[in-house]
């Protein structure tokens, strides 16, 4: 088989010190578009997509649901049409599975339609041990059977509602309950599940599929199952993860920036969080601006005290943002302690950014304390996942001289033409094939 564009390595050199401007618009949510094109195939009507980032996890999962059978086809730079008229459960790629995480989001959809599917474990991002079982409880719960080897067996004589309380509020659980549910003859209740903007974004598409879903938004949801699911089209929301990292890109670098159609109302953590960074941006409608020539002056909690930024589930400090805004707050004045709670191995890649002058100190796999501002300088990097990679994108272009970042293609799993995109306000990134 030939090596597809999602398996291709390239490098991003960096010529830092530029300061940019002008507009951007951030992408369509990838953490939505992943489980709505998944729940696409709970319905043998055809789904219309627009806003659709093309990035190689999309990419990626669009191969996977055409092993299926599914027939899915871009019909513009960012529109999808998915038709799944029938989905055959045969056996997944292990390789493209191992590409991306978003493979497990397939059980719920193609349990429901086909009542078995069975899964190669699925890959993605290198940021410590993420949990399955959550999934596992939430559609054994539902009716599904799971047997576990090499691969994940899901097996169901019928689906049916339930009181499901998951023991984690994991989005990619909540994701595979509520398209399990939605086929499920009977109610189900979804108790401590995940709230994110991308699961809201799910719950809304499957409703305009024809499902009944209520409590969007909240902590506990109810579905009524086994109503009719139709054809739908569908506009997938901005992604807040996105904007928090022009946020931090526009502050590190020191630019003017405004991020249009940033979908503001759902930025509230986000935005205090870097406040606490003394980074403040101003809303006009649902832009965001993001001035240069701010104080940047990290903002001690009361008393004096060192302040502290933690990521926590929805509406809560993002995870995804945790990495950006440890390398923003290299170039802040002041200490901060920035707490990760969700993945042990996420803060590893901190030491690129100590290699490059940053002073920080890594307390644990979890903490670490972060002292700016610090002259930060060219290096070769390398990116371990999205959001470390963009973080050190971030970094190559506030430091001075230029980077290398290797497995660059890890950023374009999540960030779609980011070069592209941040040439044309004034970034300096060449795209080139990686090197042996």
């Amino acid at each position: 088989m030939a090596p597809s564009k999602s398996s291709e390595r390239i490098e991003y050199v960096v010529e830092g010190g530029h300061r940019l401007s002008g507009e951007i618009e951030p992408s369509g949510n990838k953490n939505a578009a992943l489980p709505i094109i998944a729940g696409a195939l709970v319905t043998d009507q055809p789904v219309e997509l627009t806003n659709v980032p093309r990035i190689r996890d999309v990419e990626a999962l669009i191969e996977l649901i055409k092993t299926l059978g599914v027939e899915a086809e871009w019909t513009g730079p960012n529109a999808l049409r998915i038709h799944a008229r029938t989905v055959q459960p045969t056996q997944l790629d292990p390789i493209l599975c191992a590409q991306i995480r978003a493979s497990i989001l397939l059980a719920g959809p193609v349990l429901a339609r086909c009542g078995n599917i069975t899964l190669p474990p699925p890959g993605g991002d290198v940021i410590g041990r993420r949990r399955l079982d959550s999934h596992f409880l939430a559609l054994r719960q539902l009716g599904a059977e799971i047997t576990l080897d090499q691969d994940f067996t899901f097996t169901t004589n019928g689906l049916i509602g339930a009181d499901v309380f998951l023991d984690e509020p994991s989005v990619t659980a909540t994701e595979n309950a509520l398209c399990a549910a939605v086929a499920a003859k009977g109610t189900t209740v979804l108790r401590n599940c995940a709230s994110e903007p991308h699961v809201q974004d799910l719950a809304h598409f499957l409703n305009g599929m024809g499902a009944k879903i209520t409590g969007i938004g909240s902590n506990c949801m109810t579905i009524e199952g086994g109503l009719p699911l139709g054809g739908t089209s569908f506009r997938i929301g901005p992604d807040h993860i996105e904007v928090g990292s022009l946020i931090g890109l526009a502050a590190a670098t020191n630019s003017d920036l405004r991020i249009k159609n940033a979908g503001v109302e759902h930025l509230r953590s986000t935005l205090m969080g870097f406040e606490k960074l003394g980074i403040v941006c101003q809303i006009e409608g649902d832009d965001l601006i993001i001035a240069s020539g701010q104080a940047k002056k990290i903002q001690p909690d009361f008393g004096g005290h060192v302040p502290k930024i933690e990521d926590q589930p929805w509406p809560a400090f993002p995870a995804d943002t945790m990495s950006i805004a440890i390398v923003t707050a290299t170039q802040c004045e002041g200490m901060v302690l920035m707490f990760e709670k969700m993945f042990e191995s996420r803060m590893f890649f901190v030491d690129k950014l100590i290699g490059m002058g940053a002073r920080i100190v890594l307390c644990d796999p979890h903490r670490a304390v972060i002292s700016g501002p610090a002259q930060l300088r060219g290096s070769r990097l390398e990116s371990p996942d999205i959001r470390a990679g963009m973080a050190m994108l971030i970094a190559a272009m506030a430091a001075d001289g230029t980077s290398t970042i290797n497995n660059a293609q890890q950023i374009e799993r999540g960030y779609e033409r980011i070069d592209e995109r941040l040439n044309a306000i004034g970034a300096r990134i060449k795209r080139i094939p990686a090197r042996d």
